[in-house]
């Protein structure tokens, strides 16, 4: 039997995860057959700060998947996340260029093209692109394009994008750690074919990573990513109130947080704490929402993955504050089998073996691109680094 091997490279502010999945052919459910977990040291907010240490964080997490898969692990699928990561709409048009008006595919590629000629992209790298919207001739179009007659084409695309200069480290050091990328793929839209359903797509729902220094929001309708912000706020915010509040060790504040609540501290106090950190959360997600005109609007409401999905009664306080239907993101890609995967803080990498299978939404130019423009930048750090 034929096998084919997926891995997936996630690198937290606070933990890189390495996930090694199998599909089988003829079998469309994935069997994860290795994983590794180390402690993040030298990111910050998502960004490199040290090189070193992050390579090591990374070297060590491929390490521990190696030894639990018995497999030696040389290509993966990457992850992006962390303060840069963001989502724009742009338009842009295209005169049909048959003579008798038939659109075809170079005038959808005409139109896209002028989309992404009209973002300001600035120091940002565009890693996806995924069509919105088009009319022709001034009326919307739904469905099939092709062999459709008139004048001008409009289009309305959504792109994802992050720091050139933050994906240009986080690249190297992955590279210096032994793994050759064949794809970097958003967290949240990984996340969201793990988690999300097509019909929460469909009808409207958030996606909200809490993570341990950041916290993405991530809005899908219609079946489509329409909105994707992060904000520089994290669930190491909640540990570190605790441990200024009950003036304890930031190792007993984190397990506060979790719920292992000891009767010396106070239980409302700590409530209070925890309710008044999520409500900041709570409030930039509010005030994003009602820039894009979907707040309390989305029938499928929120779903809350990532590490600080963990905090006890997140979900309860944010039906309360947010006004919207609320629940800790879960996959049911394992059945009933009990295993640690079904934590939200792995579905990032989770999320990178199955749409690494299809990375369709990537805009054709963007990361091959990224990569050749790389090549001699690497080799050269490289070789700076050797002995």
């Amino acid at each position: 039997m034929i096998k084919n091997i997926s891995v997936g490279i996630d690198v937290g502010s606070s933990r890189t995860r390495v996930v090694v999945g199998e599909f089988l052919k003829g079998e469309t459910n994935l069997r994860v057959i290795g994983v590794g977990e180390s402690a993040t040291e030298g990111l910050r907010h998502g960004y490199v700060v040290n090189p070193t240490q992050v390579a090591s964080s990374v070297r060590a997490a491929i390490q521990m998947a190696e030894k639990s898969s018995g497999l030696k692990i040389k290509r993966g699928f990457v992850s992006l996340s962390g303060a840069s990561l963001r989502g724009e709409i742009s338009s842009g048009e295209a005169i049909i260029s048959k003579a008798d008006g038939e659109v075809t595919n170079l005038d959808i590629n005409k139109a896209l093209q002028d989309c992404e000629d009209n973002l300001s992209v600035g120091n940002k790298k565009i890693i996806h692109m995924y069509p919105v919207s088009f009319r022709l001739d001034g009326k919307e179009v739904l469905g099939r394009l092709e062999s459709l007659r008139g004048t001008k084409l409009e289009a309305k695309a959504f792109f994802v994008t992050y720091s050139i200069v933050h994906l240009e480290d986080l690249l190297e050091v992955i590279a210096e750690a032994g793994m050759e990328i064949i794809d970097v793929i958003a967290a949240p839209i990984a996340e969201s074919g793990v988690v999300l359903s097509e019909k929460q797509k469909i009808v409207g729902v958030a996606l909200v990573n809490i993570g341990d220094q950041t916290t993405s929001l991530s809005v899908f309708e219609n079946g489509l990513l329409m909105s994707v912000h992060t904000f520089s706020i994290g669930s190491s915010d909640i540990t570190n109130d605790i441990a200024l509040g009950f003036k304890i060790p930031l190792e007993k504040a984190e397990e506060l947080k979790l719920g292992n609540v000891a009767e010396e501290f106070s239980k409302k106090k700590l409530d209070e704490i925890i309710e008044a950190r999520l409500c900041d959360i709570f409030e930039s997600i509010e005030n994003n929402l009602k820039k894009i005109k979907r707040a309390e609007l989305l029938p499928a409401g929120m779903v809350f993955v990532g590490g600080g999905a963990n905090t006890p009664g997140l979900a309860e306080l944010s039906k309360s504050v947010l006004k919207l239907p609320s629940a800790i993101g879960s996959t049911e890609i394992f059945g009933n089998v009990k295993t640690k995967l079904r934590d939200p803080s792995y579905f990032a990498a989770l999320g990178l073996l199955t749409s690494g299978k299809d990375s369709g939404g990537y805009s054709g130019s963007s990361f091959k691109k990224i990569l050749k423009e790389l090549k001699n930048t690497l080799k050269s750090s490289l070789k700076q680094l050797m002995p």
